[in-house]
């Protein structure tokens, strides 16, 4: 109910509809310039974004390429046991061991005529009075006479572990896709600053306190799903994804605007998803289901829960999992949340601020 205080502050702060749209506008273009403002910073710091979101992508591409090596690598060791040559003892260790070096191995065919000539005319003091065979021609391009080298490159430096743009425009736009999502972030702060106080003043102080209370808790589960996604579901979500490549013997070569979406929109996912113990809190506040249904159906909401992680992850079981794994958890601490502050917890808090004011 409101108090007294309430009925008199909201009959100074009356307007008329021409007034309150007059408050809106003037609350939107601030948060549009605010806006303006971190798109700006965004701006300056867009290539380092873009640079820091391809890392997960990169490490990805690179894990998945030291497992081909090493898959590759252990098969060279088993042909050369099972033709009698020496070889470690542990064969799988040896490869990884190789693999880790983070080197990548690649077969090229070379000219024999050509090599002789290109190393002798580097080091002519190695060959002395010694003549070589004279060229009769151009080499004949069949591989069984040809000299076969194996070199290695650092992977690091491997054109494969590129992110490529198909389109001349696909960077400059990923850039003024990532510089505008970075400027509404650094805004939000005013932003909200700006619209809270055009709702606010509409609200009776009980109200108010109910933003106050629940509004940390509400971006604090947000961050910690967008944390979680950003952190650990894409790893898992790129092993599974690269896994496929393996088995189908399909190389990936990953666009940066697809990936660039993939990252904005899949922590959006996870924050929103986060929110499940206000959600229940709210829902258990309006007397559509009790406390004691969410412990009766636990297995349903499960149930439901893995099939929701499903349509917010893309198509395979390791993001699910790191989805679905702790929202089960907060299932059961929304239930925690409805039942440790019972009805009239939050109109406490109100009136303990309304005291102190």
């Amino acid at each position: 109910m409101p108090t007294p205080d309430d009925e008199a502050r909201l009959e100074q702060t009356k307007m008329s509809f021409g007034e309150h749209l007059e408050e809106l506008r003037s609350a939107l273009v601030k948060s549009l310039m605010a806006w303006a403002v971190g798109t700006a910073i965004g701006l300056l710091v867009g290539y380092d974004i873009v640079e820091y979101i391809q890392k997960p992508l990169k490490k990805g591409l690179k894990n998945h390429y030291e497992g081909i090596v090493e898959r590759q690598t252990l098969a060279e060791l088993q042909a050369l046991a099972d033709a009698g040559e020496p070889v470690p003892d542990d064969l799988k260790a040896a490869a990884k061991e190789f693999a880790a070096q983070g080197l990548a191995p690649h077969v090229m065919y070379v000219d024999p005529q050509a090599l002789l000539e290109a190393v002798r005319a580097q080091w002519p003091e190695q060959f002395g009075d010694g003549r070589l065979p004279e060229s009769t021609g151009p080499p004949e391009l069949n591989p069984d006479k040809m000299l076969r080298l194996k070199v290695y490159q650092p992977l690091d430096e491997d054109p494969r572990l590129r992110v490529i743009g198909l389109g001349v425009e696909e960077p400059f736009m990923v850039y003024i896709k990532t510089s505008l999502v970075a400027g509404l972030v650094f805004a939000s702060p005013f932003i909200f600053y700006y619209m809270w106080q055009f709702v606010a003043a509409g609200l009776y102080s009980r109200e108010r306190n109910y933003v106050y209370t629940y509004l940390p808790m509400s971006i604090g589960l947000f961050a910690a799903g967008a944390a979680l996604a950003f952190f650990v579901a894409f790893e898992f979500m790129l092993k599974f994804l690269f896994w496929f490549f393996e088995i189908t013997g399909v190389d990936p070569d990953p666009r940066l605007s697809y990936w660039v979406t993939v990252v904005l929109l899949m922590p959006l996912g996870f924050g929103i998803s986060f929110q499940l113990p206000l959600v229940m809190l709210a829902i258990e506040r309006m007397g559509i289901i009790s406390i004691e249904s969410y412990v009766k159906k636990w297995r349903i909401a499960v149930l439901v829960i893995c099939t929701i992680s499903v349509f917010l992850t893309p198509a395979d079981l390791g993001s699910m999992v790191v989805m679905a794994t702790p929202l089960v958890g907060l299932y059961f601490g929304g239930i925690m949340l409805c039942k440790y502050m019972p009805r009239g917890g939050a109109d406490r808090v109100a009136a303990a601020s309304d005291a102190a004011d």
